[in-house]
């Protein structure tokens, strides 16, 4: 499988730049962990710095890859927040 976009496709920015990084590193799919940062979310965690902390010290994420979902997480919630 490879991480490589296809030809004419732009690579990702931001967050979503680890994304293949996470999925390879941890055997889960991205909606996974973004599920789980919805979750944790829903019941009160909702700082960026305690969310990164939470997949860090429960989920075994490093902090660079805990940071990205968390961020590209929080930027969905925010937009789902608008409509």
């Amino acid at each position: 499988m490879s991480t490589q976009p296809a030809a004419g496709v732009p690579a990702p920015q931001g967050p979503a730049s680890y994304f293949p990084s996470i999925e390879k590193s941890y055997g889960q799919p991205i909606d996974h962990w973004i599920g789980l940062v919805r979750d944790q979310h829903a019941v009160g965690t909702v700082k960026h710095g305690e969310l990164v902390t939470w997949l860090k010290t429960q989920h075994g994420l490093g902090h660079g890859h805990a940071n990205a979902v968390v961020a590209h997480t929080l930027g969905l919630i925010k937009a789902d927040q608008r409509t």
